[in-house]
């Protein structure tokens, strides 16, 4: 790590960024970048896409492009090169897609007007993962042109909607991103201003299945009893798949890891979670357990008549759309084949099932203890004051898998913005505006160090 002086000067650097970065964050907020053509237009994430590249051409990328993938997004990648032919080599990884808003009507703000609110800034990607390409930038920029690295960007257009865009694209222009490390800004801390590497991430595998009984619905007071109701079906299918304690219960997985790094307190999981007074948690291990070493499932949607305007009758046909997190160790795509066994011999009264795996993403549990893992530790410590801790990360980055397989000598470190309290993939997701300055500090003073660290 450089000298103390050195990071007071790059700090105070960030600090006089922080009102750039208020205000870009709030215009790649205000692009509903979500990457699904059912509900916003593809133009959304375009115009998202060529924000990120106008941006990252200003701080140094002469080369920043808009690169199609298999699925049909676009992802935004340029290089930057140093005076140093030898220096190595750091990929930095963001997404500018968005998940949908839901139900606006559970915004206490508009979603996507990037809006302060007790000194949090609100807003649909304010944290994940716009708040983490504004880190990229902001660290950049507080650099300025001395630099000891060879850099390489690349802002993915699709990660939210897990349709392997970038992860099919990175096998076949290896030679494009090769990296010595991966700076993943798409995880967070084990709260403000409590720094943390994540260390282990959970794979996914998404589920559809549907349920089929009837051939049309008809009068419950008449048939009901004796007709077969797929909606009924499909709820005790779903039971199954949890025991009596909550703790996952699919046919094949193992459910009994333990995880082995800093723990989740029970009442600090509670009131980051908003768990209800007298709810209890689920699983039978800890909470670190069942977050970062267990099978997780999880409905993610239900097709079936709404409360409002059903009717009186039998429901002829149900689905569901299923989530399954899965810690490292455990393969995707088996996985997501013995949900759909479990699913089919769960199935009552022969009711017609069919169920598919939709998506999956592997788990991914990136080595630690090399140059660039030092060097982002004792960067995360400069720049927050105290040190980092190692957590697990329920969530998934699919993309992290490909790049272990694909650089399997490139260290990965995954750091961001994204807190328990930025309420991701949920209504009135945001950010804490000091974690965008500190992450950033944190990345430039790794970056400084870095170049010139011991190998």
């Amino acid at each position: 790590m450089r000298s103390g002086a050195d990071a007071a000067v790059l700090r105070t650097r960030v600090a006089e960024l922080m009102p750039q970065a208020r205000r870009e964050l709030a215009e790649l907020v205000a692009i509903p970048s979500v990457a699904d053509p059912r509900q916003y237009p593809p133009q959304e994430c375009l115009r998202a896409a060529r924000w990120v590249a106008d941006r990252f051409a200003g701080v140094g990328f002469p080369d920043v492009r808009l690169a199609p993938t298999p699925d049909g997004s676009s992802a935004v990648i340029g290089t930057r090169r140093c005076g140093d032919q030898d220096a190595p080599t750091v990929l930095l990884y963001a997404h500018y897609d968005v998940q949908p808003p839901q139900r606006e009507d559970a915004w206490r703000t508009p979603p996507f007007s990037l809006t302060e609110v007790d000194g949090r800034w609100y807003g649909r990607g304010a944290a994940d993962c716009k708040g983490n390409v504004l880190v990229h930038l902001t660290a950049l920029r507080a650099l300025g042109s001395a630099l000891p690295v060879h850099l390489t960007v690349v802002v993915e257009g699709s990660e939210e909607q897990g349709t392997g865009g970038l992860e099919a694209f990175v096998p076949e222009h290896a030679d494009l991103l090769r990296a010595d490390a991966v700076v993943v800004a798409d995880t967070g801390n084990a709260a403000v201003g409590e720094p943390a590497l994540t260390v282990s991430l959970r794979g996914t595998v998404h589920v559809v299945v549907t349920v089929e009984a009837l051939t049309s619905a008809v009068h419950s007071g008449v048939f009901g009893g004796a007709a077969p109701d797929a909606l009924a079906a499909l709820v005790g299918m779903l039971a199954t798949l949890r025991d009596e304690r909550g703790a996952t219960t699919v046919d094949g997985l193992p459910a009994t890891g333990e995880w082995s790094g800093a723990p989740y307190p029970d009442e600090q999981f509670r009131q980051d979670a908003g768990v209800l007074d007298g709810v209890s948690l689920l699983g039978g291990g800890t909470v670190a357990d069942a977050l970062w070493a267990r099978p997780a499932v999880t409905v993610l949607g239900i097709d079936c008549p709404p409360v409002v305007g059903s009717a009186a009758a039998v429901v002829p046909r149900a689905g569901a759309r299923i989530e399954l997190r899965i810690p490292p160790g455990v393969a995707a795509r088996p996985a997501g084949e013995a949900l759909v066994r479990h699913l089919h011999r769960a199935a009552p009264w022969g009711v017609r099932v069919t169920a598919q795996v939709e998506s999956a993403g592997e788990a991914c549990r990136p080595a630690t203890g090399g140059p660039a893992h030092r060097a982002m530790t004792a960067a995360l410590h400069a720049a927050y004051g105290v040190p980092p801790v190692e957590l697990g990360q329920g969530g998934s980055i699919p993309l992290c898998g490909v790049l272990a397989a694909t650089y399997p000598a490139a260290e990965l470190l995954l750091i961001g913005v994204e807190e328990p309290l930025s309420s991701i993939h949920a209504p009135n997701e945001s950010v804490a505006p000091q974690e965008i300055a500190d992450m950033a500090l944190a990345e430039a003073l790794f970056l400084q160090s870095y170049g010139t660290a011991p190998r």
